[in-house]
C-alpha cells in the first residue's frame, strides 16, 4: 500500500523529528510546547467529579452548556468580546480542532489566506491539507512588524482571509491595537474573514496587554477567534479548545466539528468549566510572572553564551540567532547543540516557506519547570567555550 500524497504534509513536522531525537538521548526537551507543568487542583477536581457524577458521554456538538456559559463570562471580562453562549461559541477539540473547523466550514479549495511568516507549523498545515493556498507575508526583524502596503501586495480575486496569532508562536509578537486596527480595515477594505489564534492570551509580558481582534468593532462580524485551555491551565494533552464567531457561522463551524470529533472529552470539558468558574485573577498573573522568570533567564543565558534572542513580547518561546554555532542550516546547528549540550530546539526553517530565512535560527521553549529552564541554562554555560 501507499499512502496519500497529502501524507508528506504532516510527515515534515521538525518539532516532532527534534523531540523524539531529544527522546532518544534522555536530553532536555525545549523543543516542543508540551507544557509539563502542573495541574491547579480545580481541574484534579473537576475531573474526579465528571467521572463520579457519570460525565461519560457524548455532548452536544458544541460544547457542554455549563462551559459554554463560563467562555461567555470569560470573553466579557477579558477579552472585551460579547458573546451569546447558546449560538456564538462552539467548543471543539483543542484550538487546532477549531481552527480546522473553521476553515472547513468557510473556504472553498483554491481559496487564499495571508499567513504571516514566521508561521506555526500547524497553521501552514491546516490550510495546506484543505487544498486552501498560503500566501506567506514576513514579519520582519528585530520586532517583528508589517507593512499594510506589502499586504496590499498580495491581495487577489482569491484572497479570502487573514490568520494571525496573537501572541505568536513561534516569534512571541503580540499585535498592538494599532496594528489591529489597521489589520481590521485591511479586512473590511478588502471583504477577508480575519482568523485569530488567542491561544497563549494570557502569557504576555512587560506589561502588554492582550487585544483580541474581534473587539474591533468593524470587523467583529468577520472574525473568528480561536482559543482554548491547552497553554493556559496546562492541560495540552487534554484537547479543550473554541471557536467564536457570529451567528450563523458557529452553527457551520459546529456542523463540521460535530463531523469530525462528535464532540470534546465530556469530563475534560466539565472540568475546564469548573476551573474557569473557580480561579481567580491571581493564577493568570501568577502564571505569567512565572513564565516571563523563565524567559528572562533563558533569553539572559542565551545573549552571556553568544546566542542572540529574539526577545519574546509573549507565547512561551525564544525564536534565537544561533549563526554562532558549528553548521550551513538551522537543523544541522539545531543537531550540534543537541549533540554537545542535551538541549532539543527546533530549526528554524520549520516556520518559513523559504527555508533558508530560518537557517539561522532555532526556537526554545521555556514551557518548564524553573529547575529544568536552569538546567539547560548551566549547561549552556559550560559548553560555550566549544561555538566561541
Amino acid at each position: 500500500m501507499k499512502g496519500s500524497q497529502k501524507l508528506s504534509i504532516f510527515m515534515q513536522s521538525e518539532i516532532r523529528n527534534m523531540s523524539i531525537e531529544c527522546d532518544k538521548v534522555n536530553g532536555i526537551n525545549l523543543s516542543q510546547g508540551v507544557c509539563d507543568l502542573p495541574l491547579a487542583d480545580v481541574l484534579k477536581e473537576g475531573v474526579q467529579e465528571a467521572l463520579e457524577e457519570g460525565y461519560n458521554h457524548y455532548t452536544r456538538y458544541d460544547g457542554i452548556p455549563e462551559l459554554r456559559e463560563q467562555i461567555a463570562g470569560k470573553l466579557n471580562r477579558f477579552n472585551s468580546i460579547q458573546a451569546d453562549p447558546a449560538t456564538q461559541i462552539c467548543v471543539s477539540c483543542g484550538a487546532t480542532g477549531a481552527l480546522y473547523c473553521a476553515c472547513y466550514a468557510l473556504f472553498n479549495p483554491g481559496d487564499e489566506v495571508l499567513l504571516f511568516e514566521p508561521f506555526y507549523g500547524y497553521h501552514e498545515y491546516t490550510l495546506v491539507s484543505l487544498n486552501l493556498i498560503p500566501v506567506y507575508v514576513k514579519l520582519h526583524r528585530p520586532d517583528w512588524s508589517f507593512s499594510i502596503d506589502e499586504l496590499e501586495k498580495f491581495i487577489s480575486k482569491r484572497t479570502k482571509a487573514i490568520l494571525i496569532n496573537t501572541p505568536a508562536n513561534p516569534c512571541g509578537k503580540v499585535f498592538t491595537q494599532n496594528e489591529l486596527e489597521l489589520l481590521s480595515a485591511f479586512a473590511v477594505r478588502h471583504d477577508l474573514t480575519i482568523l485569530t489564534d488567542e491561544i497563549y492570551e494570557y502569557i504576555t509580558f512587560d506589561g502588554r496587554k492582550h487585544i483580541s481582534p474581534a473587539c474591533i468593532e468593524k470587523s467583529s462580524d468577520r472574525t473568528v477567534t480561536i482559543s482554548g485551555y491547552s497553554k493556559t491551565f496546562s492541560i495540552t494533552g487534554w484537547r479543550i479548545g473554541y471557536a467564536v464567531a457570529a451567528a450563523p457561522i458557529t452553527d457551520w463551524i459546529g456542523a463540521v466539528n460535530d463531523m469530525l470529533y462528535v464532540c470534546a472529552p465530556a469530563p475534560l470539558q466539565y472540568a475546564v468549566a469548573k476551573a474557569i468558574n473557580h480561579l481567580d485573577d491571581a493564577y493568570y498573573e501568577e502564571m505569567r510572572q512565572g513564565y516571563q522568570q523563565k524567559r528572562d533567564l533563558l533569553c539572559k543565558t542565551l545573549s552571556d553564551v553568544g546566542i542572540q534572542p529574539y526577545v519574546p513580547q509573549g507565547a512561551y518561546y525564544i525564536l534565537a540567532d544561533v549563526s554562532a554555532l558549528p553548521g550551513a542550516t538551522g537543523k544541522e546547528r539545531a543537531m550540534w547543540l543537541l549533540d554537545k549540550t542535551g538541549i532539543g530546539v527546533v530549526p528554524g526553517e520549520s516556520f518559513f516557506k523559504d527555508r533558508t530565512d530560518g537557517k539561522n535560527l532555532v526556537r526554545f521553549c521555556f514551557a518548564k519547570d524553573m529547575r529544568v529552564i536552569e538546567e539547560a541554562c548551566e549547561r549552556l554555560v559550560q559548553h560555550k567555550k566549544e561555538w566561541r
